[in-house]
């Protein structure tokens, strides 16, 4: 009998015994093994068998009681059946969750590719002779602080008194290399890089190591850059990170709870340059940990966002939808409250651009690796931004690293600011981007 069968059976009997006649269950367990070396030593080998489900547990008022536990066998599944049921007694009475519509409806069809772990040893060896490598490149290389080789093979399922059972199986493994430069009367610069898959076998450790090898060696040139307005370009995790830190834009929740860019109105405006269209999309074949449900069971699917520039869907919970007249997207995550956000965006050239831009000969344009302290610099409500950043400024098509400078400007005119959406997407663990260019943004050196 399988994981979820089993849950599902025993969550059954033991509710039929509490008198429980409604509840769901999402949850997942995780095996991952992680390693990290310094100075061709293991510095640090975890490894852990993880498993949590939320449990949530209707009334027979209709209020909702939630509990977690991280103990998934069936006394486990008893305890937290019951101490929700308990909480049920005090849950809220307005905009109460319900099963989502979609719980029950077929999950979409995806080849799913998994693989087997390899032994710690295995991984110790390949991130030793990669940190090697690095420090071989060049001698301002002295060292690479932060680096990393992780696997890990997890299921997530979901099931509900109304029958609904829900499970899948994931692999995924990750490598990521952080040097950090010392050169007598410079700066200390650094590089970094990631790569993900589906297994240790399949990670492209090379190209992590090249990159972060170019990366390194680009910026030990580095000069200051005089403050000013910019035509700015992002890289393909730049404009993710920035996309991602105002997801309050296109989440219904943010909308609903009046935190966001957005209102209700705002479907079918145009919001963006008409060059730029961003879809959701867990399936994408670029997404080596494709997800076919969410937290409440509601298959997801490729959601377009923002299309030639018009906001075009919100994303939903099985809740926000219904307060708003929409169908749920598979963006749902529960737990004492449920939450709303994205899976793997896809951010891709809306209507063709009449002028076609090349980083090749590209003149007093500042191109933007890497944006830091989004946590600190994003007024997400506001739609402000004022970041520190690692880039470099193109004359005449030649780069040179930008010794240290923070880049500010508003979220919203910078979307109506797009002059080139680039055909040259690139997959990152996070999405999948090309460059993007922004007509101009404000550029602050130190």
């Amino acid at each position: 009998m399988s994981k979820v069968t089993e849950i599902s059976a025993n969550a059954q009997s033991i509710a039929q015994r509490l008198g429980i006649t409604k509840y769901d269950i999402y949850g997942a367990t995780t095996d991952s093994t992680s390693v990290q070396v310094d100075k061709g030593e293991p510095k640090q080998v975890k490894a852990s068998n993880r498993a949590s489900i939320t449990v949530r547990v209707w009334n027979d008022q209709g209020r909702l009681g939630v509990t977690s536990t991280t103990d998934v066998d069936q006394r486990g599944l008893e305890l937290a059946l019951k101490t929700a049921a308990e909480a049920s007694a005090f849950g809220a009475t307005e905009n109460i969750p319900d099963f989502s519509p979609e719980a029950t409806a077929p999950l979409p069809e995806v080849e799913i590719t998994l693989a087997e772990p390899a032994p710690v040893g295995t991984l110790i060896e390949r991130l030793v002779k990669a940190e090697q490598s690095l420090l071989n490149a060049h001698d301002a290389i002295a060292s690479v602080p932060y680096n990393g080789i992780a696997q890990d093979t997890s299921e997530h399922f979901y099931v509900n008194s109304d029958g609904a059972q829900r499970s899948a199986e994931r692999t995924a493994a990750s490598v990521y290399l952080y040097t950090k430069t010392e050169q007598e009367g410079r700066k200390p610069r650094s590089g970094h890089a990631v790569r993900v898959g589906v297994g240790p076998d399949t990670l492209d450790v090379d190209g992590c190591l090249q990159e972060a090898t170019d990366k390194t060696l680009s910026h030990l040139d580095y000069q200051k850059i005089e403050s000013g307005k910019y035509r700015v370009v992002l890289s393909p995790d730049a404009v993710l990170s920035l996309i991602r830190a105002f997801g309050n834009l296109y989440n219904a929740q943010s909308v609903l709870d009046n935190r966001s860019l957005s209102t209700v109105d705002s479907l079918n405006t145009t919001i963006a340059s008409p060059l730029l269209s961003i879809y959701d999309d867990a399936l994408h074949s670029g997404n080596v940990s494709p997800e076919t449900f969410d937290g409440e069971g509601t298959p997801t699917r490729r959601l377009p966002i923002i299309e030639n520039g018009v906001l075009t869907n919100f994303l939903h919970s099985a809740g926000t939808a219904k307060r708003m007249g929409a169908q749920p997207t598979g963006h749902a995550s529960i737990g004492a409250k449920v939450s709303v956000g994205s899976n793997f965006l896809h951010i891709t050239q809306g209507q063709p651009a009449e002028t076609s831009y090349s980083l090749d000969d590209a003149d007093n344009v500042v191109l933007i690796d890497d944006l830091q302290a989004l946590h600190a610099g994003v007024n997400a409500l506001q739609g402000s931004f004022s970041l520190p950043f690692d880039g470099w400024l193109i004359q005449k098509g030649k780069r040179t690293s930008i010794e240290s400078a923070t880049v500010a400007g508003d979220f919203r005119q910078l979307l109506q600011s797009i002059v080139y959406v680039s055909p040259d997407e690139e997959i990152t663990p996070s999405g999948v981007a090309p460059h993007v260019w922004i007509d101009e943004l404000s550029i602050t050196g130190e």
